[in-house]
């Protein structure tokens, strides 16, 4: 069972000094040098973090049909949490696109292609699972002594709370990517090959009253956790660190193109 993401800071900005006319001609020549490649790279990393970012938003639309037994109470809230979401989306595609806009014009010193592409390179970590995060969200802990929770029940927890806006999460000290995979039955559950000890502890990063809604669904996992007899409780916090990291893995088949 398998499963499957800013804003120009001020620094990037700031005007470089020269102490002399020729000094100043010799960096420019330097930055042409070096920006061009460097410039081709945070193109190619713009343009993936907006393909996922729209990728994911098809993927929460597509599975909007089965919200149609939700009460109203909970369709609000996470109507209020996707809208929330869409209108993040929108500031990031404006902001990439002017980003992307101004290092084509050949105006951007390599210092500023530099600074730019590790702030890129930050945010592609958070969501590939390599770089450790933290910020609102909930922590979902299941107290299960009889060992009576499938793995599809902890699989269901990690999908809905993507498609609820979860930009980070872990399991038992296991960060979830996506290639994670839940094996093993209830008596042993593996997460990519780990055991998942009880209780289980899940958290995630996102908005924590729409993360909440998601699990609450009617027929959703805490109802599936509780038929099954064991105990769930979900905490919403201003601050949750997601600190386990993914090993980084270098592609054997796919090479960037351009």
């Amino acid at each position: 069972m398998s499963d499957d993401r800013g804003d120009d800071g001020p620094d990037g900005d700031r005007p470089v000094e020269h102490g002399s006319h020729r000094r100043s001609d010799e960096q420019t020549d330097g930055g042409n040098h070096l920006g061009g490649p460097l410039v081709a790279g945070v193109i190619l990393l713009l343009c993936a973090l907006l393909g996922f970012g729209i990728a994911t938003q098809v993927r929460r639309t597509a599975a909007g049909d089965s919200l149609a037994a939700m009460r109203p109470d909970d369709l609000v809230q996470i109507l209020d949490g996707l809208q929330q979401r869409e209108d993040d989306l929108n500031s990031e595609v404006v902001a990439l696109q002017s980003t992307l806009a101004r290092l084509r014009v050949g105006g951007a010193s390599s210092g500023q292609a530099l600074a730019e592409a590790q702030r890129q390179a930050e945010q592609l970590g958070i969501l590939a699972g390599t770089v450790a995060a933290h910020g609102p969200g909930i922590r979902i802990t299941i107290a299960d002594p009889a060992k009576s929770v499938e793995p599809e029940v902890l699989l269901d927890a990690v999908q809905e709370l993507r498609n609820a806006g979860a930009e980070a999460q872990q399991i038992d000290g296991i960060r979830i990517g996506m290639d994670s995979a839940f094996t093993g039955d209830r008596s042993q559950i593996l997460l990519d090959g780990t055991p998942v000890t009880r209780p289980i502890l899940i958290v995630a990063i996102g908005d924590p009253p729409t993360l909440a809604a998601a699990m609450a669904i009617p027929g959703g996992v805490v109802d599936s956790v509780k038929r099954t007899g064991a105990r769930i409780e979900v905490t919403q916090s201003n601050t949750v660190v997601v600190d386990a990291l993914r090993p980084v893995r270098t592609p054997q088949y796919a090479r960037p193109t351009g």
